[in-house]
């Protein structure tokens, strides 16, 4: 199979996975016939998601209420976004398996045991579509106001259907759509934040925080980074990878997704990092009602436009994986199916959120909840990974029952046990705004949260299931070689 990194033409191979036409395919296997894709294509595909207004309002965030200096927030981004390495080590996966995360998953926790953690999946997917549907009602709030226009409650319930309903429409047709699409928005983002840039050079105070924060505020913000950048995306990795051939260049795969993410995510949180030096408002609940207060008025309207489009592509994302992951916790949907369902369900929550008078306290005690399932399963999925010596018996992650993963009536009770304990150590760890665990209260309210659940949970499962893992990998590599 040829490694090459040329750039594809749309449909060449006969896949049904073409722009612009409602894929067929969910968590199913990809035949090798039908893997047209190509890791360069992954660049393009994350760099339009990630650049966006939601990246720059989290380092406007950290600026706001973790405490830190601007120079602190800038080591914090650098640091926190090397997190990313980790989505590229979880794309890793979908090309050798043909299918979706939460389908290769069940080789780590076995076809009804990974249920569980797919639950946590989709409630996480839901939640970050939630937040990007209503930042765009947000933005169409604000451009109404710009308007002249005052949006009571009826115009916002009219927005965030609109909203809800334009968001279903790359989901919808698919993967082929989305990788395609979302290269073509970079460009116009890049020169609004590139102008952006060059207002808000005259204005940042970099001794706007005088002392900064001590090294336990300094790791609560580190947190907070590592999961709304890298780590909060590894559940996605191999959603967007498995339509590229077994045989391609693994090194390819890391290196795309993590230049096409690392790049475009620490120039946008450093540039909302200096914003917020001066204008901490844009980390209140309406983020977009502030920025006439900051912003020239002759920028306002371009820049909330090409938002809004930005906010749509990056929520595409999280409602394809959310669908895939929907489809693998058991419900016997179709793709499309799925996807209209979760499109209602962040309707649903966007019309909450809208209407709260705490949307950021929602935000962060959302990506705080985050934290605690998704570092136990990172290490349990890798380490499983790792143990079956980086290959998988895809025809066997396709059956519902029985077969090479199934274990003990689906379960593999070791993975289990290990997400648990990893789920409980990383609550101990964690300092946030509704909960400080045992170790962070005696540790001057430290964050230790992603490091403690990633190394317990890995560390536990590695000893519960090292042997019993290693012979399944002989065992697959019987099956694959009898292919």
């Amino acid at each position: 199979m040829a490694t090459t990194d040329a750039v594809p033409v749309a449909g060449e191979s006969g896949t049904a996975d073409e722009l612009f036409r409602i894929e067929r395919r969910g968590i199913e296997f990809i035949p090798e016939a039908e893997r047209w894709s190509v890791p360069r294509n992954l660049f393009g595909m994350w760099a339009g998601a990630i650049t966006n207004i939601e990246i720059f309002i989290y380092g406007v965030i950290l600026m706001a209420f973790f405490g830190v200096t601007f120079y602190q927030a800038v080591v914090i981004i650098v640091v926190g976004n090397l997190s990313y390495l980790l989505l590229g080590l979880t794309s890793l996966q979908g090309p050798d398996a043909g299918t979706t995360t939460f389908i290769v998953n069940r080789a780590a926790f076995g076809q009804n045991g990974g249920r569980m953690v797919a639950l946590f999946n989709w409630l996480t997917q839901v939640g970050f579509e939630t937040e990007g549907i209503a930042l765009v009602v947000l933005a169409g709030i604000a451009l109404a106001a710009k308007a002249g226009f005052d949006a009571g409650t009826p115009l916002k319930i009219v927005f965030i259907v609109i909203a809800a309903g334009i968001q279903l429409l790359l989901p919808l047709f698919g993967h082929g759509t989305i990788l395609r699409t979302l290269k073509w928005l970079v460009l116009p983002f890049v020169v609004l934040f590139v102008i952006l840039a060059c207002l808000t050079a005259h204005r940042v105070k970099l001794n706007a925080v005088p002392h900064g924060a001590g090294w336990a505020e300094w790791l609560v913000g580190l947190a907070f980074i590592i999961v709304t950048s890298g780590l909060g995306w590894t559940e996605n990795g191999n959603d967007y990878s498995r339509y590229i051939p077994r045989h391609a260049r693994k090194t390819s795969i890391v290196g795309w997704v993590f230049a096409g993410t690392f790049i475009p995510s620490v120039l946008l949180m450093v540039l909302g990092a200096a914003v917020g030096t001066y204008a901490t408002s844009l980390a209140t609940n309406d983020p977009f009602g502030k920025l006439p207060t900051v912003f020239a008025a002759w920028f306002l309207v371009p820049f909330l436009v090409v938002s809004i489009f930005q906010l749509f592509a990056i929520n595409s994302l999280d409602l394809y994986s959310s669908g895939v992951t929907l489809q693998a916790i058991g419900l016997r949907l179709k793709r499309w199916q799925a996807v209209l369902i979760d499109t209602v369900i962040a309707g649903g929550l966007t019309a909450y959120a809208i209407f709260s008078s705490s949307f950021n306290t929602l935000l962060k005690d959302f990506v705080e909840c985050v934290i605690v399932w998704i570092g136990p399963w990172l290490a349990i999925y890798l380490v499983d990974w790792a143990l079956r010596r980086f290959r998988y018996a895809p025809g066997e992650l396709q059956k519902e029952t029985g077969g090479l993963y199934w274990r003990t009536a689906g379960v593999h009770w070791q993975a289990v046990v290990a997400q648990l304990v990893g789920m409980f150590a990383a609550l101990m760890g964690l300092s946030q705004t509704f909960f400080h665990g045992l170790l962070s209260s005696h540790t001057h309210d430290a964050d230790f949260s992603v490091y403690l659940g990633i190394g317990v949970a890995g560390i536990l499962y590695y000893v519960l299931a090292g042997r019993e893992v290693r012979q399944e990998a002989d065992r697959q590599g019987e099956l694959l070689a009898g292919e």
